[in-house]
């Protein structure tokens, strides 16, 4: 816990439970796991490891994501999947040809493909969001692999994967019309007509081999793209039908380490979220269309630490340590923000995807001997574990401080009320270093609602860090400090804290 401070400051959170956002898509929980440094390898699969089962899954791996409850898991890529050939990724492994990896600069084996990731899906209690090859490939080879994967028997695909050991079909119902296609980085990148023309075809053919599918088209990949804005009005022109989302990716980091601009960062998100709806609604205005195109935002995360080990990394190696990022205190404490500034726009932002799961910039790691928590693992446990029902319009009244993004709240803050189990979620972030927060809340309209718990994560430096050595440096601790007390709640939130207030009748 952090040392009670001398002086505090005072922030209201103003709800009505009449006044709602949306219920909350468990989607928006989601994560993602790419061929991409020990994400796979090492990371959930190592046959040999002691600490996987027969299968080489990794058991501990498993029960962490458990502990999360990780709704959906995006696959294979990322970067990864603008250059897969699906087909080598099957059957039996000693047929599964070894290939360069163009996208990160290794050797795949293919050793771990699309049936064992669908047989590690049921194992941690996910389904999947598959992504299909729009780079190097195109559509006839994403309508192969919806049959392969969602038709039941009898043509030449839905054989194969019978052939291979898999009766019943794997059912997946979201698909990614490729990654990140405006990227020069990446492999068959296009102009937003070229995508926006191929989106389209590949989502009306998928679609005609399985109806019930969804699909999520490519956005910009990250707000400073120069082709921004653009990109998105034209691909949703291209191909509005046959489109059910449009993907967001951002990522943060503290290069020129100001810990209060970097967390002014949930700032820029909110604003980033709001153009891109903008967009879609314009689009849907001049096609005079009845259908909204909603939000996948499957990409977000920090990621910077990594950047500097991951230049002098040799190439063409198996599984390298990329993308290692070792997070900190302030990380969980962005982090945080950035799962409340999601679930604010819960009406249009229906998945959500942190990236990545294991290893790669991610909320767990691993070695040979075992499995961990980073700091940012907590706030997207919690976030996954208790917010789940329908986020109420949460007016916060707070202090703030300028930033290069504009005016920063002090107080992050959302609530999500569940009226089926009568519970109220308030997750919230105090970004002030140095002072604690008193609050209050009027709940009068949730009589007879009392505090069961207020969990805390904070630090004295917000630097630290969770290791294989010291894995729970930075962990949760409990607060006494809140209570109802006439209809009204009140809390401290201290200085520099991640805070999680259950309330429940």
């Amino acid at each position: 816990m952090a040392k009670k401070t001398k002086s505090s400051q005072k922030a209201q959170i103003v709800i009505d439970r009449d006044f709602s956002v949306s219920p909350v898509d468990e989607r928006i929980f989601g994560s993602f796991i790419e061929h991409l440094g020990r994400a796979v390898y090492e990371g959930i699969y190592q046959p040999g490891n002691k600490n996987a089962d027969k299968k080489g899954f990794r058991k501990d791996v498993a029960k962490l994501i458990r502990e999360i409850g990780v709704p959906i898991v995006r696959y294979p890529g990322g970067n990864f999947v603008s250059g897969f050939r699906w087909e080598d990724s099957v059957g039996p492994k000693s047929e599964r040809p070894k290939r360069m990896e163009l996208a990160w600069g290794v050797i795949e084996d293919n050793q771990f493909g699309l049936n064992e990731f669908m047989e590690w899906c049921k194992l941690v209690k996910t389904q999947p969001m598959m992504a299909v090859n729009l780079g190097t490939r195109g559509i006839d080879d994403a309508k192969n692999l919806v049959e392969y994967c969602n038709f039941k028997g009898g043509t030449l695909y839905s054989d194969l994967r019978i052939k291979h050991g898999v009766k019943d079909p794997h059912n997946i119902k979201l698909w990614c019309l490729g990654n990140e296609m405006d990227g020069p980085w990446q492999m068959g990148s296009r102009t937003a007509e070229e995508y926006g023309m191929l989106a389209s075809r590949a989502g009306k053919i998928m679609k005609l081999v399985d109806p019930s599918i969804e699909t999520v088209a490519c956005g910009s990949s990250g707000l400073t793209m120069p082709t921004f804005g653009n990109w998105e009005r034209t691909v949703l022109e291209c191909g509005y039908d046959n489109i059910d989302y449009l993907s967001l990716h951002q990522y943060y980091g503290n290069r020129d380490n100001n810990t209060p601009e970097f967390l002014a960062n949930s700032v820029a998100l909110d604003q980033f979220i709001s153009q891109v709806v903008s967009i879609c609604d314009y689009v849907k205005a001049v096609k005079r269309s009845k259908k909204t195109i909603n939000l996948s935002f499957d990409e977000w995360n920090v990621w910077y630490h990594s950047n500097d080990a991951d230049e002098k990394l040799e190439k063409w190696g198996a599984h390298p340590h990329q993308l290692e990022d070792i997070y900190n205190f302030e990380d969980a404490l962005l982090v945080g923000s950035m799962l409340i500034t999601l679930l604010r726009h819960a009406d249009r932002v229906k998945i959500a995807c942190m990236a990545q799961l294991v290893n790669v910039i991610a909320p767990i790691m691993t070695s040979d001997n075992g499995a961990w928590r980073q700091t940012i693992f907590y706030p997207y446990m919690h976030a996954s574990q208790y917010a789940r029902g329908t986020v109420l319009n949460t007016i916060v009244k707070c202090d703030t401080y300028e930033t290069s993004h504009g005016d920063a709240p002090y107080i992050d803050s959302v609530v999500v009320a569940d009226d089926e189990n009568e519970t109220v979620t308030i997750l919230a972030v105090n970004k002030n270093l140095e002072k604690d927060c008193e609050v209050t809340s009027d709940l009068r309209q949730y009589a007879g609602y009392h505090v069961v718990e207020h969990i805390v994560l904070t630090h004295d430096d917000v630097k630290a860090e969770n290791t294989e050595k010291n894995p729970d440096n930075v962990a949760p601790t409990t607060s006494k400090n809140s209570r109802v007390e006439k209809g009204v709640l009140s809390t401290v939130l201290p200085a520099k804290s991640w805070n999680v207030i259950r309330l429940a009748k």
